[in-house]
């Protein structure tokens, strides 16, 4: 076993099974991380310009895509950087700051995709009170409690994690992620499992379990209309579904990936799994809107063909 050591550095060994095939690889990403800024933008844009979608569902639809841009600029600024370096070591204070703007990310999407269930929910069970409950003052407090409770509950993991003596500095990852880290650790990590269980019990598992319910409920009411009713609700409701079941199965998979040995699977498919909650809903959460919802899809075509004739 090695020493007991506090590594200023960590490794992250994952880059070095991609070899010859960084450049493509370089390139692919670059072009990737280029249509999640630029279509993440124009939905931002689009939202914040036309006073006619200044509606609760359109404004959790643009934090959605600010936490596109938080989440990927976290992952891609190291990771493009990382591509055509010799060497893939990044500084303690580096590693921890990136898994913090990570798990941040991934906390946010979670308690948006809630409150725009919960938002659902109240338009299709409750449309007479739909106004009254989703005042703009009561939209503010729901998106204060989505933003503010992730920056302590992940603080937290993130710091007891920090202060770990460890035996190792090898991630086996393409990016910093706190599993890897705890598990380099040469002393108990009872207290960091259990704050880690809790910490996911109240991000990951609490929210899953209330956007289901919220959907359910939603269903239960759909059964007794018409189908014209079903009809709207679904075109409502599909992009968050979409999104919610796109985002439920990379988070698994991030969840599956960091309790097995990833060095023992095919390189390749290990590298893409371990990153694909971070680049899948990026990409694909402005498509599902910009392409779903009409009121979107039809100012964005305006805007494009608008900025060709000028």
């Amino acid at each position: 076993m090695e020493n007991i050591t506090n590594p200023p550095y960590f490794n992250l060994t994952m880059f070095f099974n991609i070899g010859n095939y960084c450049y493509p690889t370089f390139v692919l990403f670059f072009l990737v991380y280029a249509f999640i800024v630029s279509s993440n933008l124009i939905i931002i844009i689009v939202i914040s310009r036309e006073k006619s979608l200044h509606e609760p569902m359109y404004v959790f639809i643009m934090c959605l895509s600010f936490n596109s841009l938080y989440g990927s600029a976290g992952f891609f600024l190291r990771f493009l950087r990382d591509l055509l370096s010799d060497t893939h070591l990044i500084s303690r204070w580096g590693c921890f700051t990136q898994i913090y703007v990570i798990y941040t990310y991934a906390s946010y999407e979670l308690t948006i995709l809630s409150i725009m269930a919960y938002d659902r929910y109240v338009a299709v069970c409750q449309p007479l009170h739909y106004r009254s409950k989703m005042r703009p003052f009561m939209v503010s407090k729901l998106l204060a409690l989505a933003w503010i409770y992730p920056v302590f509950t992940v603080a937290a993991c993130v710091y007891l994690s920090s202060i770990l003596l460890l035996c190792g500095n090898k991630i086996p990852k393409v990016f910093c992620a706190n599993w890897p880290v705890v598990k380099l650790s040469c002393v108990s990590t009872v207290l960091n499992n259990l704050v880690g269980m809790l910490v996911s019990t109240t991000t990951v598992f609490l929210p899953l379990a209330f956007v289901l319910y919220t959907y359910l409920r939603i269903f239960l009411v759909c059964r007794r209309h018409s189908s014209e009713f079903k009809r709207k609700v679904i075109q409502s409701c599909l992009p968050h579904i979409v999104t919610f079941i796109n985002y439920s199965i990379t988070v698994f998979c991030d969840v599956a990936l960091s309790r097995i040995d990833l060095e023992e699977i095919n390189p390749f498919l290990a590298i893409i799994l371990s990153f694909e909650f971070v680049v899948i809903p990026p990409i694909l959460n402005p498509l599902v809107y910009g392409l779903k919802l009409p009121e979107i899809r039809k100012l964005i075509i305006r805007m494009l063909s608008f900025s060709k004739k000028v």
